[in-house]
């Protein structure tokens, strides 16, 4: 049993989670009333990513807080400017592919039972309200708004603590992320549970019928991944980006694509970073900040749905317009965290700008979760993978105006 064990170790997680994949497909198609069970594994395995991801990241930022030390210099500046314009960049990818490709939905059923914000006053006023949601609550509901902004305070309360109360609190980060990585081992069995779940319950045609959009979403993200992106990284530091661009996507955009979480996938690229040779006392508040607010994927999804419902009912949108749908999906973004249904609930804020009513806007809500699979996953993946890439980037860049060398295996 060890040696068995020990060699399904020795096979790398990518692999294991295909393998994964691809039995869930097979058991879908070929047995989808007997393997029912299967089912429960990827109940278990995303119920444990929510249970323990906002926990991870409330001790990891109040320890990284905690032990910085008064004068030690952080890039935490540089790397929020390349958050917010790698954000406010993917929602303008995500106009400009939705003007060439328009694309159409078929609505169907509205989805009930949600209350979606009316309008960017009250997405800010939710913003603001979490910063100051009881932290326990925020913990237990899943508020990464609330979670950051009250680890923080902890964090700067106990700067002057004592050092053995920091050990402790190190101690407690270590051990979460320990966790974290044990609950991902287990990815395989889990992709394998959801994947089924969803061929059995939606069915292959279901994903098939939209998959123009579907299309559309993830050439926007993957022009993101794979043209913006790495031209932000090489203005930013005259280098060839792509090894890096490669690295990050495959080290952590994979997992996340497949966990679906960027607060869950935070261990994965805190090992990243420390591979990378990064600052710790950087990327330890960096990474936490970033699952939090960094979310081009997100910023693409938002506009890419909002004008393919503006294409289906025949609504015009000149570019000022298109303008203000970027900026807000790149402030909604920020905030998709701290609203329950993630950037598929924020559609409806976006479609406003249009005059689409509530009642059609819940319609195209019921379309984004039909493609969700897809979807958020792609979503998940460049927004995760988005932290570390523009993380190394700042650095990279500090170390090459102080003339240091850069690694040649991680940016050209």
């Amino acid at each position: 049993m060890k040696d068995t064990l020990k060699k399904w170790n020795e096979i790398s997680l990518v692999k294991r989670i295909i393998a994964g994949l691809i039995i869930g497909i097979i058991l879908a198609v070929a047995l989808p009333s007997q393997a029912k069970a299967v089912t429960i594994l990827g109940s278990l395995f995303v119920g444990a990513l929510r249970a323990i991801a906002p926990i991870l990241v409330f001790f990891l930022v109040i320890s990284a807080i905690a032990q910085h030390k008064s004068g030690q210099k952080t890039n935490m500046k540089s790397i929020l400017t390349l958050y917010i314009l790698g954000t406010v960049v993917a929602g303008i990818v995500a106009i400009i592919g939705s003007f060439l490709f328009p694309v159409k939905m078929v609505l169907g059923e509205s989805v009930t039972g949600m209350s979606p914000p009316q309008g960017l006053v009250e997405v800010i006023k939710a913003l603001l309200m979490n910063l100051v949601d009881n932290p326990i609550k925020a913990l237990y509901s899943g508020n990464y708004i609330g979670i950051l902004a009250w680890a923080s305070l902890f964090g700067f309360a106990l700067k002057d603590a004592h050092e053995n109360t920091k050990v402790m609190l190190n101690n407690f980060s270590e051990a979460l992320t320990k966790m974290v990585k044990w609950v991902i081992d287990f990815a395989p069995f889990g992709v394998m549970g959801l994947v089924f779940d969803s061929i059995t319950t939606s069915g292959l045609g279901a994903l098939q019928s939209y998959g123009q959009l579907v299309l559309l979403l993830v050439g926007c993200i993957g022009v993101v991944a794979f043209i913006t992106n790495p031209l932000i990284v090489f203005i930013k530091t005259g280098k060839n980006p792509y090894p890096l661009v490669f690295m990050c996507l495959k080290k952590s955009g994979i997992t996340a694509f497949f966990t679906r979480s960027s607060a869950a996938n935070i261990p994965v690229n805190m090992t990243l970073c420390e591979e990378l040779g990064l600052d710790k006392d950087t990327y330890s508040v960096s990474i936490p900040l970033g699952a939090t607010v960094n979310m081009s994927g997100a910023a693409v999804v938002i506009t890419v749905m909002a004008l393919s419902a503006a294409h289906t009912l025949g609504i015009k949108v000149d570019i000022l317009t298109a303008v203000v749908l970027c900026l807000v999906s790149a402030i909604s973004a920020a905030g998709t965290s701290g609203v329950a249904g993630g950037s598929i609930l924020l559609i409806p804020l976006a479609v406003s700008l249009f005059g689409i009513p509530n009642d059609v806007a819940m319609q195209i809500v019921g379309v984004g979760f039909i493609i969700g699979v897809i979807q958020d996953s792609c979503e998940t993946a460049i927004n995760s993978s988005t932290d570390v890439l523009f993380t190394a980037t700042a650095e990279y860049a500090k170390r090459k105006s102080e003339g240091q060398e850069l690694k040649p295996n991680l940016i050209g």
